[in-house]
């Protein structure tokens, strides 16, 4: 039996897709997974280090991977109306928060990626755990910040003000969904062990979706935000047809983000397949 790192967030998302695989529930013939749950910044940096065999990470840091690490086509983040925003104390726009200090959730993390996407001037960053940037921006810490996860569903009960939706920005400029995070596995690994492991978190993604309530409290157990209907509502954003398989509109989303953060020397170029051959 071959045992094999797997990290992922402590997030409803994850949490959801992953329980599965990690509770007895979907079998992946050889594989022992030894699962390892960090924040998407912690796992960025743990895969830049080549800690682990297979892991969530953002789309931003694959940028920097590919050459180490490849694509699988279950298990992400992927969709419409997911995307990170924006938010300040007060009502402002994005000229004005030029060269001002914006709280972001990892230098690596795919919502930074698209703030310098959106534009230059956005430069000066706070990078905090994804749940202490509203706290930031209410202390006046930042004059921004970047939120994603749960945030999403609770910055207006804190008296925080929307600036930019970046998943909006990005679908209406490129056409495409928006990539926040895939999961990735060392290329060393091989070919047909990849496909296995593949075949079997797709096996996990349906699991979820089929027995909805039997991750509720392994969920429950990691989750910042306790509220089951925010649970819900983020599983339901983040969780979606992407998550079971890619295909080719998320496919050429990732190809779209890659060859304009190239295209403006964010990560380097690669020549390698996004996926094992």
């Amino acid at each position: 039996m071959q045992q094999l790192t797997l990290g992922y967030s402590p997030c409803p998302n994850d949490t959801f897709i992953f329980y599965g695989l990690v509770h007895g529930q979907i079998y992946c013939p050889g594989v022992e997974f030894k699962e390892r749950l960090e924040d998407v910044e912690t796992l960025n940096t743990m895969a830049l280090a080549g800690e682990l065999d297979l892991t969530k990470i953002s789309y931003h840091a694959l940028g920097h991977l590919r050459t180490d690490y490849c694509l699988l086509r279950s298990g992400g983040a992927l969709g419409r109306g997911c995307g990170p925003l924006v938010i300040a104390r007060q009502k402002t726009n994005m000229q004005k928060l030029r060269g001002k200090r914006i709280a972001i959730p990892g230098q690596l993390t795919t919502a930074n990626l698209l703030l310098q996407l959106f534009g230059e001037g956005y430069e000066d960053l706070l990078i905090l755990p994804f749940h202490q940037i509203m706290s930031a921006v209410i202390a006046g810490e930042a004059d921004a910040g970047v939120i994603i996860h749960e945030s999403r569903f609770t910055y207006n009960q804190e008296g925080l003000q929307q600036v930019l939706d970046l998943g909006q920005w990005w679908e209406e400029d490129s056409g495409c969904p928006i990539p926040l995070g895939g999961i990735l596995a060392r290329r060393s690994l091989g070919e047909e062990l990849i496909k296995r492991i593949d075949a079997s978190l797709r096996a996990s993604v349906e699991f979820a979706f089929a027995n909805p309530q039997q991750p509720k409290n392994y969920i429950r157990q990691h989750a910042q935000e306790l509220d089951d209907e925010i649970t819900r509502s983020h599983i339901a954003l983040y969780v979606n047809d992407f998550s079971v398989d890619l295909g080719d509109e998320g496919v050429q989303a990732v190809e779209t983000l890659f060859s304009r953060a190239e295209a403006r020397g964010i990560i380097p170029a690669c020549k390698l397949p996004l996926f094992a051959t």
